[in-house]
Parts: C-alpha cells; structure tokens; sequence
C-alpha cells in the first residue's frame, strides 16, 4: 500500500470541506451581489450635498424609476489618474466621436468630451462632464453634468441640456433628467442612460443624505470672478491653443451659445507642456460676452494640470487643480489672471500672469 493510499480517505474529507466552503462562498457572492443592486437601484432619493447639489437640491430619483430617453456611448481618447487634489482624488476622462440614440433624438457626440470623476475620503462621489451633442438634422446640444453618490455603486447624474429655442429638441432645455453613468477606464468606454424623472413620485423613506469629509474644498461649480483691485503682475505662461470648428448652438435658455472644441497646443514659461486634445471654450455671446474655457495640460515632465479660464473680456481668470504632492501644487492655492485671446497659431494665444492685490 502506497503512501498516498494511506492519506486517500483524509484527501477525500479535505476536498468535501473545500465543496462545501465553495459552495458557501458561492452563496455568499451572490448575496452580496443581490444587495449591491438592490442598493444600485434604490427606489430613495439622492439628497446632495449644499456644495454640490447637481441642480436638483430637494433630491435626485433613481433614474430607473423614469422613462429612457437617451442611450449615450463615447469612446474614450485616455483616462487619466491626475492624482489627490485640494478637492479629493482626480481622475479625468476624454472623449472620441460617440454615439446618441433614443426615441426622440439621436445623432453624435462630438470629441472631446470630459468627464470629471472626484472620489472623497470617506467614498462619496462627485461628476462633472461637458459634451457636446449634433443632432440627426445638424443642430448641437450642449450638455453639463453634474453627478454624486454616497459610494461607486450609486452615483446618479444629472443632466442639463442646451438645445436651440427654436428646435424640435427644445423639449430638452425644460425636463428633468437623471443619469446612470457606466465608465470603464480599462475598456476605455463612457456609457450614460439618461432617464426623464419628471414624473417620478418624492418619497423620503429610503432617501440618502450625502456627507462629505469637513476637512476638504469644495469644488467650486463656477469660475472665479475677477476682483476690481486686482493687476497683472509677472508671467506665469505663454500658451497657443489650437481650436476646432465652432459648434453653434445659438440662442437657449442661457443665452447664445457657442461652443469652440480645444484641440491641442503648447505651453511655455514657468511650465511646459502640451495643451491636450479635450474641452472646449464654452462661450456665451449675449452681452456681455464671456468665455468658461475647461481643458488640459500635459507638462513635459508627465503631470497633469485641469485648467478653467473663464470670465468677462478683459476680466479673465485662470485657475488650476492638480496633484496636492505634485511640483505645481502652488497652482491650486494661487491667483491669477489671463490675457484676453489673441491670434495664435491654429488658434488662439493667451498668456497668464500671477495676480497683484488679491484677497
């Protein structure tokens, strides 16, 4: 009789042990799946933070409570872990070419598309996305997002919609939408099924408050305004944005609208780089005219810089956010002030300055 002859009933009580705690594993697994998409789909409401209430303050529903309307699909150009910020950890998306369907609207996203996802620490989440729409018959659509949830398995994203007043999409520019947004950074793919809420019923048994940690920023929803005693003081940069084809949405419900799509360039100066492809200068022409530029830098030694330049002609303001342990963290506590755009090479050129006399 052979060694392992000897050891065969032991073997086999061992591998009935390993059935059995398989088969316990397998039942927990499930589970524990089961309540991730119970909680996924939880018929309560989302109650934002105050600093980031996403449009919809009272709550947000769960947007599979609602009527799809829109299947939105974007490839994505990169995906990018900037890093933890004085908001939280940063990672940023771009978008190539997508795709719109639905019963009433389809057509294209224009590329470029940014997607903002912010992670807090105690594991709430918050989205910001800008993109761009071209409907079947030509007209665009402007489209800023702002999204939050107590964890990534349910974050909600509200959609606010710029179409042209007089277009058959102007049913857009009045409803209330709610997205569940699907990012897949390894497969490089952005996916938003946007649901029409509007007619969903408010409960407050199974609402959910956001809290977020005291001890960080808020991220702020606008640009920051000019002061009357602030001046240009020493340069900071030098840059040569290259743009796209103006996407004219024209007059909605903010104004007339146009959008001009950032397709590159450099910087120069106290840092260099490369602008990257991605955003856009989102302008509104109805005086008086301002410009709310969001887009990216790529410094030549591999960091990333989420620039936002917006502002009044003559009142433009620059402000920054990056790692908080990276070498130009300086930027996110500094102020600054822009040029306004001059001609530049495939573009515009702009050159940005430290700030004298700010409080």
């Amino acid at each position: 009789m052979t060694t392992s002859a000897l050891h065969l009933p032991e073997e086999i009580e061992m591998q009935k042990s390993k059935t059995i705690l398989f088969a316990l594993a397998a039942s927990v697994t499930i589970a524990l799946g089961q309540s991730v998409l119970a909680q996924a789909t939880s018929d309560g409401r989302l109650i934002p933070h105050a600093s980031w209430d996403c449009g919809m303050p009272e709550g947000i529903a769960a947007p599979e409570r609602g009527d799809l309307v829109l299947e939105i699909e974007i490839p994505l150009e990169r995906a990018i872990d900037v890093g933890q910020t004085q908001y939280g950890m940063r990672r940023v998306a771009v978008g190539l070419e997508g795709s719109v369907k639905g019963p009433k609207f389809s057509g294209t996203v224009a590329p470029g598309a940014l997607d903002f996802d912010l992670t807090l620490g105690n594991g709430g989440i918050e989205i910001e996305q800008a993109l761009v729409l071209q409907a079947a018959d030509g007209s665009y659509v402007y489209v800023r997002t702002a999204g939050t949830g107590p964890s990534a398995r349910d974050v909600r994203v509200v959609m606010d919609f710029e179409a042209p007043n007089a277009s058959e999409h102007a049913w857009l520019n009045s409803g209330e939408f709610v997205a569940r947004r699907e990012l897949n950074a390894a497969a490089r793919s952005l996916r938003l099924a946007v649901y029409d809420v509007s007619r969903v019923a408010a409960g407050a048994a199974n609402d959910i408050s956001i809290v977020k940690p005291a001890d960080v920023a808020p991220q702020p929803w606008g640009y920051r305004l000019k002061q009357a005693s602030e001046q240009q003081a020493e340069i900071l940069i030098t840059e040569n944005v290259t743009l796209g084809p103006s996407q004219r949405v024209g007059e909605s419900k903010r104004g007339n609208r146009n959008i001009i799509p950032i397709t590159g360039g450099t910087v120069s100066g106290r840092i260099t780089g490369k602008v990257l492809m991605g955003g856009a200068d989102y302008q509104i022409l109805s005086p008086p005219a301002t410009i709310d530029a969001h887009y990216l830098w790529q410094t030549d030694d591999g960091e990333t810089i989420i620039v936002r330049n917006g502002g009044s002609f003559g009142g433009l303001v620059p402000t920054f956010e990056t790692r908080v342990d990276g070498p130009y963290a300086y930027l996110n506590t500094g102020s600054y002030l822009s040029s306004n755009p001059g001609r530049g090479e495939g573009g515009v050129a702009l050159v940005f300055y430290e700030s004298a006399n700010a409080r």
